[in-house]
């Protein structure tokens, strides 16, 4: 399991353990988190599940492939550190990590 602090558009902050090997997109859903919509399951294929991950963090997680790239290019508000939650997958070195919420997935 890793801590994980979700910060909601509002600065209202929700945090939950999510186990290793999961995505950051089912620690959400799998704790009640309101901002990641996640309408296609992590499919990659809806974009809502964006979020962006905070500074301290971007070097630490895995870079995003090509195909979530281009999906990525749909999202409301693109920033360099959107990232899409289905596709971060929680490792053990990332206990703390922080996401940030966008104001709306569409």
């Amino acid at each position: 399991m890793a801590l994980v602090f979700y910060v909601a558009f509002d600065g209202s902050q929700h945090e939950a353990d999510v186990p290793v090997g999961s995505s950051v997109m089912d620690g959400a859903v799998n704790n009640g988190i309101d901002g990641i919509l996640a309408e296609c399951g992590g499919a990659m294929s809806c974009a809502t599940c964006h979020v962006y991950i905070d500074d301290a963090w971007v070097s630490k997680v895995s870079a995003p492939t090509e195909m979530e790239q281009e999906m990525l290019e749909v999202v409301s508000n693109p920033k360099e550190n959107s990232r899409l939650s289905c596709q971060v997958t929680i490792t053990t070195e990332m206990e703390g990590l922080k996401v940030h919420l966008p104001e709306s997935q569409f």
